[in-house]
């Protein structure tokens, strides 16, 4: 295993919430759109704490997205200030508990913060994780010509190039056998 489950889990969630921005989405749709949209985001990835369901806490999480996007933008060095200041912003003060059947995780923000704050906290957390263990390289965008898509490689070699949002993969490899069979007609 490469991370923690709980780190893992928040990486996840970040990808997730990345991934519905529209401009990583292959038909430009956003993906976080609607509270149908939110609550089976909190179906997939459940947070304890005070959850709203209004519209202020939907439209403070669609604005988190493009902050964490920024976490992909760049290397291992240049995620530090980002990182630093989420924590900062965020009043970071990580704390050990358990809970709902969870072991032992960190909680960094009080339960009555802002969702999108204790989401954005929980993801600087697991991207302080990344950084630390040196694994900055499987923080990725989408290899395919067409996807902004972004993921993280948990495969055991670190060869993963397409996102898991699509086919991506299936359709690249489908394209480049085109592409050499078209090549061998000619």
């Amino acid at each position: 295993m490469m991370f923690i489950r709980d780190t893992e889990v928040s990486l996840r969630a970040a990808t997730a919430l990345v991934n519905s921005l529209p401009e990583t989405d292959t038909d430009g749709l956003d993906r976080l759109a609607t509270q149908d949209d939110l609550a089976a985001f909190l179906r997939e990835f459940p947070y304890s704490g005070t959850i709203r369901r209004d519209d202020v806490e939907l439209s403070e999480l669609r604005a988190a997205r493009t902050r964490l996007r920024m976490l992909w933008a760049g290397d291992r060095e240049a995620a530090v200030p980002i990182v630093n200041a989420m924590l900062r912003e965020g009043k970071a003060l990580p704390q050990l508990t358990i809970h709902d059947g969870y072991d032992w995780h960190i909680h960094a923000t009080d339960d009555q913060a802002p969702l999108a704050t204790r989401i954005t906290v929980e993801v600087a957390m697991a991207f302080v994780d990344v950084i630390r263990s040196d694994h900055f390289d499987r923080v990725r965008e989408c290899d395919a010509d067409d996807c902004s898509a972004v993921y993280i490689d948990y495969s055991k070699n670190g060869s993963k190039r397409y996102c898991d949002t699509g086919n991506c993969g299936n359709r690249m490899n489908v394209n480049a056998y085109r592409r050499r069979k078209a090549e061998e007609s000619a």
